[in-house]
């Protein structure tokens, strides 16, 4: 495909019509109802939920009282109460209440007490028959209103008895996890289950072709048992098949075309554009997407999109970025004065993206590294406005801690493997956050200057000209 030869009306220069980056992830917030399958329908769905100016809801949650959201699972409640029953009925959980079991239900009493939550649930309504099976968004039959059901069927359910008759045998064991329950399989209260087996949520079926492969793979009979528990960590990366699949947007030009400077910059918004599409539609993806509040799922992912972008590009997308699109802006040549105008925040960027480049091109981040890297960075516990830091910090140390475990046993002799993998996320962080500092116009001259240095680097050190590692640029 080529670059469409027409005048463009846009003015790099002029920020009024650029995205800001508040304005241009604004525009790709999704809505968490949505079918994940449904890529049209995420991108028409974008800002019609949350919207600041959007009126105020009426409907209130009949479990908390906090805005409702719509009619989920046959009672009219929110974001919470619905992802809350949904992760209490799908893994089996069994609650404690200290206290009489008559605890208040309000937006900011709910999470003291998840025995009376979920007790209150069941009393409004609340049909566990309409979550499916295999704990997908959507439910499974949603011309199912709420039931009725007697003080004894409540009782079975909240004291687990009721699971246990209906328990499936599912291939890896019970996963559930909760700080304050235990699971039905008669688990004590407060016993802590290894990190790498409470990776993702229960979910029943069987594992696609791709996750088999890697299971085939990595696991088998002389693995020693603490590692049998990783097919989590497989499960996760075939959640990431279509991150995996090959971008889109058309990056190839005729010969002889010279590109300019607006065409250049319109290549990379499309390609930022579909980049963090990718991410938002991976995040949905997640094992644990349902558990996050919608606040805390807004805040993580407006902190956190540049890197999660940067991540990709230089695991996953690296063939696409440091070829197809080095190959387009070496076609575009700067002007003297763009030369000379740009920024020193261009030149620390420019310095700290070739340097990461090349560390990542030492490493040869596998497919099973990055998708930990990418939730480890996503799931960050520091990122201020957060509403529930002690559960995205168990998240993140449960994918921390699959991750040394899959390094060490897949690279028995790196042992600095890990630590160095780890010590790439702090980089990329610092490039994202400096990146913002970049004027707009100069990006198109950034990105010539970094994959020219990059893909000359490769050449080098391919050739044996030059060492592929340098030492990490000073902060």
């Amino acid at each position: 495909m080529e670059v469409e030869k027409r005048t463009s009306s846009f003015d790099y220069t002029d920020r009024s019509n650029a995205k800001s980056v508040s304005g241009f992830f604004s525009e790709s917030i999704l809505v968490l109802d949505s079918d994940p399958n449904d890529s049209m329908g995420d991108r028409n769905l974008v800002q019609e939920l949350w919207a600041k100016d959007d009126p105020v809801d009426p409907r209130t949650c009949l479990i908390c009282g906090d805005r409702a959201t719509g009619l989920h699972y046959g009672i009219i409640s929110c974001e919470g109460c619905k992802g809350f029953f949904k992760r209490s009925i799908c893994n089996k959980r069994v609650y404690r209440c200290n206290r009489d079991k008559n605890c208040e239900m309000s937006r900011k009493q709910r999470n003291r007490c998840q025995y009376c939550r979920l007790l209150k649930c069941l009393q409004m309504g609340m049909n566990r028959k309409a979550i499916r099976e295999d704990g997908m968004p959507g439910g499974r039959n949603k011309s199912i209103g709420p039931v009725q059901i007697t003080e004894e069927e409540i009782e079975r359910i909240m004291s687990g008895q009721e699971f246990k008759e209906e328990a499936p045998d599912l291939p890896w064991g019970n996963n559930g996890d909760s700080d304050h329950s235990s699971p039905s399989n008669g688990a004590s209260e407060g016993n802590q289950p290894s990190p790498a087996s409470t990776l993702s949520s229960n979910r029943s079926g069987e594992m696609n072709g791709y996750t088999a492969a890697l299971r085939d793979q990595y696991i088998n009979t002389s693995m020693p048992a603490h590692y049998q528990l990783l097919p989590h960590l497989f499960t996760y990366a075939a959640q990431s098949a279509e991150d995996l699949s090959p971008l889109a947007t058309p990056m190839l030009i005729e010969d002889g075309y010279k590109v300019t400077q607006v065409e250049l910059f319109a290549l990379l918004c499309r390609l930022a554009d579909e980049l963090l599409f990718r991410q938002i539609s991976w995040i949905k993806k997640l094992p644990f997407f349902c558990e996050l509040s919608i606040e805390d799922y807004t805040c993580l992912l407006s902190s956190t999109w540049q890197e999660l972008i940067l991540l990709s590009c230089l695991t996953i997308y690296s063939a696409q970025i440091f070829g197809d699109l080095a190959d387009v802006t070496a076609k575009y040549t700067p002007s003297d004065e763009e030369l000379q105008g740009f920024s020193e925040d261009g030149m620390e960027v420019m310095e700290r993206l070739i340097y990461l480049y090349r560390k990542f091109h030492q490493l040869k981040i596998s497919n099973e590294e990055y998708a930990c890297m990418k939730a480890i960075n996503f799931l960050n516990q520091d990122i201020r406005g957060l509403s529930n830091v002690s559960q995205l910090e168990q998240l993140n140390k449960r994918y921390w801690y699959v991750c040394q475990d899959y390094t060490e046993y897949k690279y028995p002799h790196q042992p600095k493997r890990f630590p160095e993998i780890m010590m790439c996320l702090p980089e990329i962080r610092c490039i994202a956050g400096k990146l913002v500092n970049v004027p707009l116009e100069q990006l198109p001259l950034l990105f010539k200057a970094v994959l020219h240095s990059c893909k000359t680097s490769l050449s080098n050190y391919r050739s044996g000209q030059s060492p592929c590692v340098t030492t990490a640029p000073g902060n």
